[in-house]
C-alpha cells in the first residue's frame, strides 16, 4: 500500500510522473502520431464527389461539383499517403502501436477503402486507373480483413466496452469491392466480397446493439462514429444494385427495399439526435459523419432513378445539401485543428 500511494501524486496536486510524460510527449515528433484515421477525409471527399457526380447525371445539373471534389481527395490522399508512408519508415512502432489498439486498428482499412472508393469516382473518366486502383485496394482489402478479423479471434484484452461503430469499418470496404469491380469485369469476385461484407455486418450490428444497451454509452470522442451504422446497408443497396443488374431492370427488388430503407431509418434516427452531436467537441472522428451521408444520398438518388417517386428525388436534394456542407464544414474544422496543433497529438 505504501509503495503504492508514494507512485500516485495527491488529490488536487500536480503529478510529477505525469507531467514529465507530458513534456516528454510535447517534444516528440508530431509526425510519430499522424493517426491512419486521416484516410478517413479521403472517405468523405470522395464519397460527396461521387454523389455530386450521380446527382450531375440524375438531374441533369450543368456545372461539374464533382470534379473539383474529387481533385481535392486525390490531393488530400496523396499527402496523407505520404505522411504515413514516412511514418512507417521513421516509427514503425507507433504504427504497430495502431495495429494493437482496438479502436485504432478498426481505421487501418481506412487506407484500402480510400483506395476503392478514389477507383469508384474515377471510373469513367479514367477507367484503366480506376482499374489499378480497384485491384489494389481490393487486394490490400483483404489481407487487411483478415488481419484485424485475426486480431478480433485471438485478442486476449479486448472487452466488451471496446466495441463501437467503427468496427463496420472493414466490413463496409468489402460491400464497397462491386460497384467498382462489377462494371471492371470481376462480378464473381465482387459477389465474394458483398457476402463477407453481408455476414459480419449482421454479425457486428447484432453486438453494436447489445453494448450500447446494456453497457456505458460511447465516450464521446466515438459518438460521431454513430453515422457508420448507415453505411452498411446504404453502400450494400448500391453494391447489390450493381451485382443483380437493378438499374438495367428498372425496379428494385424486395432485398434492395430492405437494405435502402434500413438505412434511411438510420439516416432518421440519427438525424433527430442532431442537438447531441452538436455539442461534441471536434475531433478526427467527426469525418464519420460525410462518407456515410454521401452513402446514403447516392443510394436516394437510384432509388429516384428505378422508381420516378418525387419523394425520393426531394430526400435527394436534402441529403446532397446535408453532405455538402457537413463536408465543407469538416474541411474549416479540419484545418483550424491542424493550424491549431491538435491533430497528431498521442491517443488517449
Amino acid at each position: 500500500m505504501t509503495t503504492a500511494s508514494a507512485s500516485s501524486a495527491a488529490p488536487n496536486q500536480p503529478d510529477p510522473a505525469a507531467a514529465s510524460q507530458a513534456a516528454s510527449t510535447a517534444r516528440e515528433p508530431r509526425l510519430k502520431h499522424f493517426p491512419v484515421a486521416f484516410f478517413a477525409i479521403v472517405m468523405g471527399l470522395t464519397g460527396v464527389s461521387i454523389a455530386w457526380h450521380k446527382a450531375q447525371s440524375t438531374f441533369g445539373i450543368p456545372v461539374d461539383m464533382a470534379g473539383g471534389l474529387l481533385g481535392v481527395a486525390i490531393a488530400v490522399f496523396a499527402f496523407a499517403l505520404l505522411l504515413y508512408l514516412v511514418k512507417l519508415l521513421r516509427f514503425p512502432q507507433a504504427v504497430m502501436k495502431e495495429l494493437g489498439n482496438p479502436v485504432q486498428l478498426n481505421f487501418v482499412p481506412t487506407i484500402s477503402i480510400s483506395l476503392l472508393l478514389l477507383s469508384i469516382a474515377l471510373l469513367d473518366s479514367a477507367p484503366a486507373v480506376a482499374q489499378v486502383l480497384w485491384m489494389l485496394g481490393t487486394a490490400i482489402h483483404l489481407v487487411l480483413t483478415i488481419y484485424v478479423m485475426s486480431a478480433w479471434m485471438h485478442q486476449e484484452h479486448f472487452e466488451v466496452h471496446h466495441i463501437n461503430p467503427a468496427w463496420f469499418i472493414p466490413i463496409v470496404g468489402n460491400v464497397l469491392v462491386p460497384i467498382a469491380g462489377v462494371p471492371l469485369g470481376y462480378a464473381e469476385l465482387s459477389w465474394f466480397f458483398f457476402s463477407i461484407g453481408m455476414l459480419f455486418w449482421l454479425v457486428l450490428l447484432t453486438i453494436i446493439i447489445y453494448r450500447m444497451l446494456f453497457h456505458h454509452p460511447l465516450p464521446e470522442r466515438l459518438m460521431p462514429t454513430l453515422f457508420i451504422l448507415i453505411a452498411p446497408p446504404a453502400v450494400g443497396f448500391i453494391a447489390y444494385a450493381r451485382l443483380s443488374g437493378l438499374m438495367e431492370a428498372g425496379s428494385p427488388d424486395a432485398f434492395a427495399r430492405i437494405l435502402y430503407y434500413s438505412g434511411l431509418f438510420l439516416t432518421l434516427l440519427l438525424a433527430t439526435q442532431i442537438g447531441r452531436f452538436l455539442r461534441i467537441q471536434f475531433y478526427l472522428s467527426w469525418w464519420a459523419y460525410s462518407f456515410p451521408l454521401a452513402a446514403i444520398t447516392i443510394a436516394t438518388l437510384m432509388m429516384y432513378e428505378l422508381t420516378g417517386l418525387q419523394t425520393f428525388a426531394i430526400i435527394g436534394w436534402v441529403l446532397l445539401a446535408a453532405v455538402t456542407l457537413v463536408v465543407l464544414f469538416l474541411l474549416f474544422r479540419t484545418a483550424q485543428a491542424i493550424g491549431a496543433k491538435q491533430i497528431c497529438m498521442p491517443h488517449v
